[in-house]
């Protein structure tokens, strides 16, 4: 059985007012404060690494509209995207 990840605290500073009106809305809501801030981190960070992703193919598409070999890339795709569609 796997172990569950270890926890750890973190510690920030905040406004009080900004403070006391996220504990209103998540009371208002049911959820604690904690989850609802680590739901928006895990949000953040998953944002984050979809605009790398984004970034890194943009590069790589740039890369291959540049390459003499534009066509036979272009043709490898066409190819692997018509057998990943019978998976």
């Amino acid at each position: 059985m796997a172990k569950p990840a270890a926890e750890t605290s973190f510690t920030f500073r905040i406004d009080a007012g900004l403070k006391q009106e996220f504990l209103k809305v998540t009371d208002k809501e049911n959820k604690p404060g904690s989850q609802v801030l680590r739901d928006l981190m895990a949000a953040y960070i998953q944002r984050k690494k979809r605009k790398e992703f984004e970034t890194e193919a943009r590069r790589q598409s740039q890369l291959i509209a540049s390459s003499a070999e534009e066509d036979a890339v272009m043709d490898w795709i066409s190819d692997v995207a018509d057998t990943e569609a019978w998976k």
